[in-house]
């Protein structure tokens, strides 16, 4: 599944970078999510992976801690990457005209840049409060990776605070992302019901499927992890969900955009027949 997950996204870097009709926004914007969909199932599977094959399921605190930072500056990465599409399908649907001029290649660039730098915030916010945790001794993680809503509940001192920034700061880098999204597809919609031609709205549906299709599974996914962290007290059920948002999810997205798309499918095909 990991290389599946890994081979799928590289096909997609390599189609987007190899075809020069795919050196648009929307496609700079898609490779850098497959990018970010490899580091981040590279943050916990491979560690999984190693302690199935060595029997051996520890994990050292430096390497917990470690593993926090990754999965954090990528899973924010992701959704940055989301909202930066969102809104280039909302310029180019509702500002055809001024599309070229809005998206060019400096506030792509920039878009980009800023993604990184909240993310890594996000991740260094999130390592912090992680490491002021105190463990009474060795614990067991009822999880594959280390998830710090588990940390909090195995911590020894008092956690109230640091569950209270937690929740807090992923609220905010997630709400705001997700407001962004539905405020670019509300108006999508309202456009698509101004168009007189049924072959016009089509195309929009068309070009903005795929991209829909991935927001609703990583976003519906990332809600299942955080509710069953809060309601549920089972570790299965738990470990089930975050396996769904830290494994499937980027191992459908390039199945998705290559299913759904004819320039990335025709891409694919001459990326294939060159190395054959």
């Amino acid at each position: 599944m990991y290389m599946i997950t890994a081979t799928g996204n590289l096909f997609i870097i390599l189609a987007v970078s190899s075809d020069p009709h795919l050196h648009t926004p929307m496609y700079f914007f898609l490779s850098n999510l497959s990018l970010a969909d490899i580091g981040f199932i590279s943050t916990t599977v491979p560690k999984m992976l190693m302690n199935i094959q060595t029997q051996n399921k520890s994990i050292t605190y430096a390497g917990c801690l470690t593993q926090v930072s990754f999965f954090y500056l990528f899973a924010c990465l992701d959704s940055l990457f989301l909202t930066a599409m969102a809104y280039d399908r909302f310029v180019a649907i509702c500002h055809p005209l001024h599309y070229t001029v809005i998206m060019n290649r400096r506030l792509c660039g920039l878009l980009v840049l800023f993604s990184f730098l909240i993310s890594l915030m996000v991740s260094q916010l999130h390592i912090s409060m992680v490491s002021q945790l105190t463990f009474c001794t060795d614990v067991e993680i009822p999880s594959f990776f280390c998830d710090p809503p588990q940390l909090l509940n195995l911590a020894c001192s008092d956690t109230s605070t640091n569950t209270i920034l937690v929740y807090c700061v992923s609220a905010l880098f997630g709400g705001v992302p997700v407001s962004g999204i539905l405020f670019s597809y509300t108006r999508i919609i309202s456009s698509i019901m101004t168009m007189s031609s049924s072959g016009g709205k089509y195309k929009v549906f068309s070009t903005c499927g795929s991209h829909l299709s991935v927001v609703c599974l990583f976003y519906g996914t990332g809600i299942g992890v955080y509710l069953s962290s809060v309601f549920s007290t089972s570790a299965r059920k738990g470990a089930i969900a975050s396996v769904m948002y830290t494994v499937v999810t980027p191992m459908l997205n390039p199945f998705i955009y290559s299913l759904r798309n004819r320039d990335i499918k025709r891409a694919l095909s001459k990326l294939l027949s060159k190395t054959t």
